[in-house]
């Protein structure tokens, strides 16, 4: 018995790996996300490693999970890889407080991101555009 498979939401020339629960603001991983968009894999790597952003560590972290997913369930070439989305939401906001002076609190918002990275496989002639 069992469920029906769903059909695949992207083409077959693109794999997706998805990075959920990250201990980042939003906005501060989008920044990172936002230096990878449109580039090759490879150079997005590199780009990655080399920035002072820690949030850069979980970007390249998803970023290299999609390589391997398009090399290993798609079997794309990993070569002519192109990271053509990587869209950052919220997910939850851990509420804390600190206790300031004569009884009063102030309120310490923790807030978690989700990281989507999407890569494509392009043909020679759209690489060198």
């Amino acid at each position: 018995m069992g469920k029906q498979a769903r059909e695949r939401a992207l083409p077959e020339n693109e794999a997706i790996a998805v990075g959920r629960m990250i201990r980042c603001s939003p906005r501060k991983l989008n920044l990172v996300a936002e230096l990878i968009r449109g580039m090759p894999a490879e150079r997005a790597l590199t780009q990655l490693a080399f920035s002072k952003r820690s949030a850069a560590v979980d970007v390249r972290k998803v970023l290299q999970a999609a390589i391997a997913n398009a090399e290993n369930n798609q079997s794309l070439d990993v070569d002519r890889l192109v990271v053509s989305e990587a869209s950052v939401g919220k997910a939850l906001v851990m509420k804390r407080f600190r206790a300031r002076a004569r009884g009063r609190a102030a309120p310490i918002q923790k807030p978690f991101s989700n990281l989507r990275v999407v890569v494509r496989e392009v043909e020679e002639a759209e690489e060198d555009a």
